[in-house]
């Protein structure tokens, strides 16, 4: 083993008291991820205890060279798979000097959404399923490729303390690919899963109906390119929703119809789609908004 894979693979903790704390924001695109490194005495593990720092925000496209100084605050602390120790990831999200929120920073709103009590109250949950195909849960070397990668990644995630509900293979024979590029969202609130749920369930998606051409317009770029009516998806201009219908807009699961409880499937959002942007539009659309 090398100086330098030593080096790397150091424990701090077994020297210092003091850790690493990684910030992590988003940049200017939207889709890029930032971060730098701090030093900070000893251990922390509460959120509130972390200082804010600031960026150049005119090299990542977020502030103009005259003033570019955007302010990130720390909002979430995950324990560091990569150090490990005492060390932690600090997700960020990025303000002016003043305390505004720079027009990337689509946390805040999000935070507004959630933290209304009518959506907080409703405990909604919202994460990805995916279809079939022969690499669909497959098994072998030859289906499944970049396992490895796929256990890595969860371990970390566990590791890191990320609430990830488990792994399967999808439909393209990579580390964990998907079909197209879309980013199936599925959604429940408190009331879905409960008795009767499935009721609430169709009022919520007729509510989705109502604002489709709203939420197409926030649910990624190129979005045209995959939903055609073709390859299980919904035309773009076409609200449908079906049990079991992988060519619609929403798709009820059948044990969902058959429970009369669960959850739905919003199948319109883009593998590119900013997920703040979507979660709290769904919980805003079926929770808060009246027709």
């Amino acid at each position: 083993m090398s100086l330098l894979t030593d080096l790397i693979n150091i424990n701090l903790s077994d020297t210092t008291e003091k850790i690493i704390a990684e910030y992590i924001w988003i940049g200017g695109s939207g889709m890029d991820i930032r971060c730098k490194a701090r030093t900070l005495p000893g251990p922390v593990t509460d959120v509130t205890k972390l200082p804010k720092w600031n960026y150049d925000g005119s090299s990542t496209g977020q502030a103009p060279g005259e003033d570019s100084e955007v302010i990130i605050y720390p909002q979430a602390i995950f324990k560091d798979p990569f150090r490990r120790g005492n060390n932690i990831l600090v997700i960020c999200d990025a303000y002016t000097p003043g305390g505004e929120p720079i027009p990337t920073n689509k946390r805040y709103a999000a935070a507004q959404v959630f933290n209304n009590p009518e959506v907080a109250a409703e405990v909604p949950w919202i994460g990805p399923i995916g279809p079939k195909g022969p690499y669909y849960c497959s098994i072998g070397a030859d289906k499944s490729f970049g396992r490895d990668i796929v256990d890595a990644h969860y371990k970390a995630c566990l590791y890191a303390g990320i609430n990830i509900s488990g792994i399967n293979g999808e439909v393209m024979p990579g580390q964990g690919d998907w079909n197209g590029a879309g980013c199936h969202s599925n959604y429940s609130t408190k009331s879905m899963r409960a008795d009767g749920g499935y009721e609430v369930i169709k009022k919520a998606i007729e509510k989705l109906g109502l604002r489709h051409k709203e939420h197409i317009a926030a649910y990624g770029e190129g979005n045209e390119r995959r939903l055609t009516g073709r390859h299980e998806t919904a035309d773009i201009n076409t609200f449908l929703w079906g049990v079991a219908n992988r060519g619609a807009s929403i798709r009820v699961g059948r044990d969902t119809e058959k429970e009369g409880k669960g959850y739905f499937e919003d199948r319109r959002p883009a593998s590119n789609m900013d997920p703040y942007i979507v979660t709290s539009m769904i919980a805003n659309t079926t929770i808060l908004w009246k027709p």
